[in-house]
């Protein structure tokens, strides 16, 4: 069973790798590389997904004092529910403001 356990880690340190490389240089995978338009914010949803995978796994071992149920239950499902959030917002298109409502852009004449 501790082998799953540790599966899991490895899995959840891969996810924190990943999502320190999206947001430090913008680099992600190549098969989510054509939607997401904000690699940081996708970045910071695979550190989330990384760092509960790890924590969990500290607490299953015994690493780390584990906290109360509740406080593990409420905690992770917060973090969790954040994730698809924080993965939508990474793949929205930015939208198209006209160049009056730009800043710096409203005051300079258009050439014909």
């Amino acid at each position: 069973m501790e082998w799953v356990v540790g599966s899991g880690m490895v899995l959840g340190l891969l996810a924190v790798t990943l999502g320190v490389a999206s947001m430090r240089t913008g680099w992600t995978l190549p098969w989510v590389r054509r939607r997401v338009t904000r690699p940081r914010i996708d970045g910071l949803a695979g550190l989330l997904v990384g760092a509960l995978c790890v924590i969990q796994r500290l607490f299953y071992f015994h690493v780390v004092p584990s906290p109360s149920r509740e406080f593990r239950f409420f905690g992770t499902g917060a973090l969790m529910f954040s994730v698809p959030i924080l993965l939508g917002v990474s793949q929205m298109r930015p939208s198209r403001r006209r160049a009056s409502e730009q800043p710096g852009r409203g005051d300079v004449p258009r050439q014909s």
